[in-house]
């Protein structure tokens, strides 16, 4: 049985080789999805520790210390978040994948030509890569609005207009770069970036605003 399952992974890890090889068309295609996985990590890092910052702020405005905990709290646990929850999918897509090889198997049939996938591959290989990725691209993106607060010894205010300046300049970069990683124009998707992150932070600070105007 062991045999059998190594022989499987051996399997699904050549099909997935092919695949790549046949599907990259010399323009670093995999190299591209790596990188708009990264853009879109750090573009999370970013948001959710921007709005946890402001939602703490708002709640206890004159605490800067806490503000800058929470950032740091959001930062290590968002990573470690990121990082367990991609090496847990990746080792689940492979085994939907040995499973459905060993079903076919079974039923004699021929295994499909395109059920190597290139999250099997990476599954059978570098599980441990794919997670630290995740991890340092969303602690990349979580530092920015975290340093920009740290280094900023104004008003509450100050602090709120900083933060939220550095995170739409971030958003508005990351996601121009998602965009034309896929080749397609960086404008639109740089504004919806913003616009989507602005109404997280907006929501965040909302909330727990009200939690201070009622005394909670």
């Amino acid at each position: 049985m062991a045999a059998t399952n190594g022989d499987a992974e051996l399997t699904v890890a050549e099909e997935a080789k092919e695949e790549e090889e046949a599907t990259d068309d010399g323009s670093g295609g995999v190299s591209s999805q790596w990188l708009r996985a990264a853009v879109l990590g750090a573009s999370d890092g970013l948001v959710s520790t921007a709005a946890l910052m402001l939602g703490i702020g708002a709640a206890r405005p004159a605490d800067a210390r806490a503000v800058l905990l929470s950032g740091l709290a959001g930062l290590v646990a968002g990573a470690c978040s990121m990082a367990i929850g991609e090496y847990v999918s990746v080792h689940v897509q492979l085994d939907v994948e040995l499973a459905d090889l060993e079903r076919r198997r079974r039923r004699g049939g021929p295994a499909p030509a395109g059920l190597g996938l290139h999250a099997a591959a990476a599954a059978v290989s570098r599980p441990g890569q794919a997670a630290a990725a995740s991890a340092l691209s969303f602690a990349a993106g979580a530092a920015l609005p975290l340093l920009a607060a740290w280094f900023v010894a104004g008003a509450y205010r100050v602090r709120v207009v900083v933060v939220v300046a550095t995170a739409s300049l971030a958003l508005a970069a990351f996601g121009a770069a998602g965009a034309r990683l896929g080749r397609a124009p960086g404008g639109r998707a740089g504004l919806r970036a913003v616009v989507g992150g602005l109404l997280a932070m907006a929501a965040t600070y909302g909330v727990m605003k009200l939690f201070r105007t009622h005394g909670v």
